[in-house]
């Protein structure tokens, strides 16, 4: 994912909100959302050349998702794909607490990463660039390329856009969710960040939905996790113009 968004117990339904765009080139080859035939219970999309994934979900409620650290000088030579940390995170048969802070011990067998893991009742983050292990509390987030509570332009509007549907009730929340992640939107240049990547990039790159000639969005995913019902629904986008949506149901 490039931008998650989530509202961690702040809904009076929803103990979980999870708004998410992933951005990848365009000829990556990628399996749409499914529960994978080798590890049958979980449910996430699947990045077909290193095989993990960048957000998924169990039957038990487990979920976890991943943003890469934006750092064009940073080498990825002999380093481990970012993608199993999801998968590892979600097949891991222990406590997440335990998973999450194993991570700590191995900074550098990865290249720079954001990490959310738990469910709806307990949500880790950890980064290997920031280095803190954090529980988090009940509250509004957004994530992007850099640490968790970094505001870019995106991440702000975003953060804006999904407290005003917490207001909502239920019946329009995952069509809104899924409007406030297709916003197209560039940042003006005086608010951009710098994270050493031309101004042009950094420009391409500043909407929530990201269209380029050969990198962009390539699918958003709607997460919801209430007492009863876990909600995920995946929208892919093709370079055809075609669009195609899954909804899973599970009990929660």
């Amino acid at each position: 994912m490039c931008l998650i968004l989530f509202a961690y117990r702040k809904h009076p339904i929803y103990k979980l909100i999870v708004a998410a765009n992933r951005d990848e080139t365009y000829k990556r080859p990628t399996a749409s959302a499914q529960f994978w035939q080798d590890n049958p219970e979980i449910l996430a999309g699947r990045d077909l050349e290193k095989m993990g994934t960048w957000m998924g979900i169990t039957k038990g409620g487990r979920f976890s998702a991943l943003t890469n650290y934006r750092d064009p000088n940073e080498t990825t030579a002999g380093k481990r794909t970012r993608g199993e940390l999801v998968s590892n995170a979600l097949s891991f048969p222990g406590e997440i607490s335990d998973y999450m802070e194993a991570l700590t011990m191995n900074d550098s067998i990865y290249p720079g990463y954001n990490l959310l893991a738990g469910n709806a009742e307990e949500l880790y983050y950890y980064s290997n660039v920031g280095k803190a292990l954090l529980k988090l509390e009940p509250g509004v987030y957004g994530l992007s390329n850099h640490l968790l509570g970094t505001d870019w332009p995106k991440v702000q509007r975003g953060k804006e856009g999904l407290e005003k549907l917490l207001l909502l009730g239920q019946n329009d929340l995952i069509n809104e969710l899924f409007q406030l992640l297709s916003n197209e939107e560039q940042a003006p240049d005086e608010f951009l960040p710098d994270t050493g990547v031309p101004l042009e990039i950094e420009r391409m790159l500043s909407p929530l939905f990201i269209k380029s000639e050969e990198y962009g969005t390539r699918c958003s995913t709607v997460l919801l996790i209430s007492n009863n019902e876990i909600k995920f629904v995946e929208r892919e986008y093709f370079s055809d113009g075609r669009i195609n949506t899954q909804t899973f149901l599970l009990p929660s």
